[in-house]
C-alpha cells in the first residue's frame, strides 16, 4: 500500500494508516525498512505515525514493511510493503548560477538574437510549478530613450536587443549598461531572486566601406581585391546585388567578406559601379540593412582625339578681310572630361593649294577657331582649300590623330538679277479661277556663282496687290518664277491688278552695288466677272429658346449677300416637323408650330439663300435650335405595375411595395414627392421615402379583404411651378398556391366578365361598329348629292333640292 503525505514539512501526523490483525496468534505490530527516525507504528493497534516532518529534497519516498509477531517474537503475518511518497512544497528560492553577469553586444545588432544567457536553478520538484522559473528585466540603467533597449526570453533567460535597442544603441553615445534581472518560480506563493547584468556596447563591424577607385585597363592578376565588409560574427553568408542591370557584373565576394574585381575595367564603357553587399543567415534572411559599395573607374589616356567627320566643310566669301572668322573645328576625346587626357590641341600641318600664299589660314591651338590670316581669296583663282590638321591630347602618353578640313570659297554678291523683259503685258482671269493656278512664268538671270545665295533669286510683288491675292514661287534649279493665285479673286473688290515684281538675292549685295529698275518687271491682270453664289455671313446659326415659345416668335435672322448684288430669296430645307418658317425676303426665322423639348430637344434645319432671278445659284447654312425645358409634363410611374404586387390571403404580416416615378421634363436632376391620393386611406396605407425618384407603399395592418384594389398616390415634381399627378398602384390580394402565386378563381369572384358576358359585349361592340359604318356611308352619299346640285343649273339644283 502507499501513504501520501500532504507536505514535506507539515505536522508530524498528517495522514495515518491502520493495519489490522487477521490471525489470533498475532500479538504485536513491527515496522522495518527506511524508517529514518521519521515513521513509527503502534505495536498494539497497528497505527502508522510520522513522528517528525519529511523532507522532499532529502528523500522523495520511504519504503517500509509491516508484519505481526506472536508472543515469542516470531513472524505471524507479513511482511506487507508500504511506500510513503513525499509531496514537495515550495520551500526553496531560485538561485542564479553566477553572482553577476557580463555581456557584450554590437551596436545595431539584430533584435531578438541572443548575446547572453543567464541561468538559475530551484531545488524544488522540477515537475511542479515550484521549480518552474520565469525571468524578467526589472531595471535598465541608463534609460536615455525611455524605452526598453534589451529584452529577455521569459523561460530561457536569453538576453537580446529590442527593435529600439537595435536602432538606439551606439558605442559613441553610451558603452555601458546595467540590467537588474529577477527570476521567480510559478508557485502559488512564489520565491524570487535578483542578479545584475553588465553589458558593454561595442562598435558594429557592419559599416559601409569608402568609395573604391580602380584604374581602368589594369594589368594586375584577376580576381583582384578592392575592399571588404564584415559582419559581427562568422555565422553569415555574404552576397552582392546590383543596383542597376549591368551588361556584365565584374565583382565577387567571398565568405570572408572580401570583394574582388574579376576583370579589367573600361572607364569609357562605364565610369562608376554602384552595388550592395548583403549579410544573410543560412536560410537566406538578411541580418542587417545592405551596404552600398561604390567603385569609380579612373581614367588612363587610352583614346586618341576623334575627327568630327572624314572631312569637315566650311565656307568663306571671296575678298574677306584678314582676321575674318570662318568657323570652329571641333574634335572629341572620350577620355575623362576636364583632365589632360581629354584636352585637345590643334596644329595646322599643311594647306593645299598654297595660293596666293602658303599661310592663308590659322587654327587656334586649343579652341579650333579658323581665321583668315591673308587677303586675296578669289573664286576665279581657286574655289577650294584643304587643310591637314593634327589633333592631340595632353595625356601621358600623348595620343594624336590627323583630320582634314575643306574650305569652299563662295562668290560675293556683286551682280544684281536682271529680268528678261521689263513688261509681261496683260492677261485676263476669271474671278472663280482655282487657287494655286499658275497664271504666268517669269524669269530673271544673275551672273554670280550658280547655286549660291548670291545667284539665287527671290521674286516679290511690291505693288498692285494690296490683298495679297497672288504669290510667286521660285524653282531653285533655274530661277524660274511661277505666279500663282493665292486667294479667291473678287471682281467686285479689284477689277484690275497692276503688279510690279522685284527680283532680289538672299545674300546681301556688296558695298557699292545696288538693285535698280533692271530688277523689276510689270504684269497687268484683268479680272473677269463671274456670276457667284450668295454667301452667308455666318457658316452656322444657332439659338436657344424655351419650348413653350409663342407661335410666330422671331428666333434669328439669317443674313446672306450676293457678290453681284442680286436679290436673294430665303427658304428652309430639312424641316421634318415644320416647327420653323422663314421670311423669304428678310431671312427672319420664326416658330411655326408648338415646340416640344421632350419630342426633340435639338432641332436642325438648313437655311437656303438663292438668287431670285437665278435660283440654281444658291448656298446654304445650318441653323441649330436648342429647346430649353419648361415644366409642362406631370410626373408619372415608370410603368403600370399591373400584376407586379401580390398579397397572399390570409395575410400574415404587413407588406410594402416599392415603385418608381419619372418625369419627361427632367433629363438630369429629378426630385419627386409622394403622398397618398386619398386621405381616407391613411389608416390603411402609408408612403415611405426611398430616394428622389422612388417610394414604398406600406400596409399599416393585415385586415384587408381578398380583392384587387388600386391605391391612389399623388406625385409632385420639383419644377417651377411644380406639377402633380395622381397615379394608381395596383395591389392584388388573393389566395395563393404553394409558389406564392394567385390561384385561378371564377371570373365573377374577381369582378371579371364571364364567357357569356364576354360574348354579349363582343356582339354589342360589333353592332355599334356597324351603325357607325352605316352612318358614314349615308353622310358621304348626301354630301355627294349636294355637290352635284351645286354644279348643275338653277333649275336642276331646285329639282334636286325638292
Amino acid at each position: 500500500m502507499s501513504v501520501a503525505f500532504l507536505g514535506e514539512k507539515g505536522k508530524a501526523i498528517v495522514k495515518r494508516s491502520t493495519f489490522l490483525k487477521s490471525n489470533n496468534r498475532s500479538q504485536t505490530f513491527f515496522l522495518e525498512g527506511e524508517i529514518d527516525n521519521i515513521t513509527y507504528i503502534n505495536p498494539d493497534d497497528g497505527r502508522l505515525y510520522a513522528i517528525k516532518p519529511f523532507n522532499w529534497a532529502q528523500k522523495h519516498e520511504h519504503k517500509l514493511q509491516v508484519k505481526t509477531l506472536d508472543s515469542e517474537g516470531s513472524v505471524v503475518e507479513g511482511p506487507r510493503s508500504v511506500t510513503i511518497i513525499v509531496d514537495d512544497i515550495n520551500d526553496h528560492p531560485p538561485v542564479f548560477n553566477q553572482s553577476e553577469y557580463f555581456g557584450k553586444v554590437r551596436e545595431q545588432s539584430r533584435p531578438g538574437i541572443p548575446f547572453l544567457t543567464v541561468y538559475a536553478t530551484d531545488n524544488d520538484d522540477p515537475s511542479t510549478p515550484n521549480a518552474q522559473l520565469v525571468y524578467k528585466i526589472t531595471h535598465q540603467i541608463p534609460d536615455p530613450a525611455k524605452v526598453p533597449l534589451f529584452q529577455i526570453t521569459n523561460y530561457t533567460g536569453r538576453i537580446s536587443t529590442t527593435i529600439n535597442g537595435s536602432n538606439y544603441l551606439k558605442a559613441e553615445d553610451q558603452t555601458e549598461y546595467e540590467l537588474l534581472l529577477s527570476v521567480s518560480d510559478l508557485a502559488e506563493r512564489p520565491f524570487s531572486s535578483n542578479v545584475k547584468v553588465y553589458i558593454t556596447v561595442t562598435e558594429n563591424l557592419w559599416k559601409e566601406p569608402k568609395p573604391v577607385v580602380i584604374v581602368e585597363n589594369s594589368v594586375l592578376p584577376h580576381p583582384h581585391y578592392i575592399t571588404q565588409v564584415r559582419w559581427n560574427d562568422d555565422n553569415v553568408i555574404y552576397e552582392l546585388q546590383q543596383r542597376d542591370k549591368y551588361p556584365s557584373f565584374p565583382f565577387i565576394i567571398d565568405q570572408n567578406g572580401d570583394i574582388n574585381v574579376t576583370e579589367p575595367l573600361d572607364r569609357e564603357e562605364r565610369n562608376q559601379y554602384i552595388f550592395y553587399a548583403f549579410a544573410k543567415t543560412n536560410t537566406g534572411f538578411p541580418v542587417a540593412r545592405p551596404l552600398k559599395i561604390e567603385v569609380n573607374v579612373a581614367d588612363v589616356n587610352d583614346n586618341p582625339p576623334v575627327c568630327p567627320a572624314a572631312e569637315a566643310v566650311f565656307e568663306v566669301q571671296e575678298n574677306e578681310d584678314i582676321g575674318s572668322y570662318i568657323g570652329t573645328f571641333t574634335a572629341t576625346d572620350i577620355d575623362e572630361p576636364n583632365t589632360r587626357n581629354s584636352i585637345i590641341r590643334y596644329t595646322l600641318l599643311e594647306q593645299m593649294p598654297k595660293i596666293p600664299t602658303a599661310k592663308m589660314f590659322l587654327i587656334n591651338e586649343y579652341d579650333g577657331r579658323i581665321q583668315l590670316t591673308s587677303g586675296g581669296l578669289n573664286i576665279l583663282d581657286n574655289d577650294q582649300y584643304r587643310l591637314e590638321v593634327n589633333v592631340s591630347d595632353e595625356g601621358r602618353p600623348v595620343l594624336s590623330n590627323i583630320c582634314w578640313i575643306r574650305i569652299n570659297i563662295i562668290d560675293i554678291n556683286d551682280h544684281i538679277p536682271i529680268f528678261q523683259t521689263s513688261d509681261y503685258g496683260n492677261i485676263t482671269l476669271k474671278e472663280d479661277i482655282p487657287l494655286g493656278t499658275v497664271v504666268m512664268n517669269i524669269s530673271a538671270s544673275d551672273d554670280d556663282q550658280p547655286q549660291t545665295g548670291s545667284s539665287d533669286i527671290i521674286y516679290k510683288i511690291i505693288q498692285g496687290d494690296p490683298g495679297h491675292m497672288f504669290i510667286i514661287d521660285t524653282d531653285p534649279k533655274d530661277n524660274q518664277g511661277y505666279i500663282k493665285v493665292a486667294k479667291p479673286l473678287d471682281y467686285e473688290a479689284y477689277k484690275v491688278h497692276e503688279l510690279v515684281i522685284e527680283a532680289t538675292n538672299p545674300e546681301p549685295l556688296v558695298a557699292g552695288v545696288h538693285y535698280n529698275d533692271s530688277c523689276k518687271t510689270r504684269l497687268i491682270i484683268n479680272i473677269l466677272d463671274v456670276d457667284e453664289r450668295p454667301f452667308f455671313l455666318d457658316t452656322v446659326y444657332q439659338a436657344e429658346v424655351f419650348e413653350n415659345v409663342t407661335i410666330g416668335t422671331k428666333i434669328i435672322t439669317a443674313i446672306a449677300l450676293d457678290p453681284e448684288g442680286d436679290q436673294i430669296k430665303f427658304s428652309l430645307a430639312e424641316n421634318p416637323r415644320n416647327w420653323l418658317r422663314i421670311d423669304e425676303n428678310t431671312g427672319a426665322v420664326y416658330s411655326n408650330l408648338e415646340l416640344d423639348r421632350e419630342t426633340q430637344s435639338h432641332y436642325q434645319v438648313k437655311v437656303i439663300a438663292s438668287e431670285k432671278n437665278n435660283p440654281q445659284m444658291s448656298s446654304w447654312a445650318y441653323f441649330h435650335l436648342y429647346l430649353k425645358d419648361v415644366n409642362d409634363n406631370p410626373p408619372r410611374l415608370v410603368k403600370d405595375y399591373l400584376g407586379d404586387f401580390t398579397v397572399c390571403h390570409p395575410i400574415s404580416k404587413p407588406q410594402s411595395f416599392e415603385f418608381h416615378g419619372t418625369d419627361d421634363d427632367y433629363s438630369q436632376v429629378l426630385s419627386l414627392r409622394f403622398r397618398l391620393g386619398d386621405v381616407n386611406l391613411t389608416n390603411d396605407w402609408e408612403i415611405q421615402y426611398v430616394n428622389r425618384t422612388s417610394a414604398r407603399l406600406a400596409m399599416k395592418h393585415i385586415k384587408f379583404p381578398k380583392q384587387s384594389i388600386f391605391v391612389p398616390v399623388k406625385i409632385q415634381d420639383n419644377g417651377r411651378p411644380p406639377l402633380e399627378a395622381t397615379v394608381n398602384i395596383p395591389i392584388l390580394m388573393c389566395t395563393c398556391t404553394a409558389q406564392n402565386k394567385c390561384e385561378t378563381e371564377p371570373a365573377d369572384s374577381m369582378g371579371l366578365p364571364s364567357v357569356g358576358m364576354a360574348l354579349g359585349i363582343l356582339f354589342g361592340v360589333l353592332a355599334v361598329i356597324g351603325i357607325i359604318i352605316a352612318a358614314v356611308f349615308i353622310s358621304m352619299k348626301q354630301k355627294k348629292k349636294k355637290q352635284s346640285a351645286q354644279a348643275g343649273t338653277p333649275a336642276e339644283r331646285e329639282k334636286m333640292q325638292s
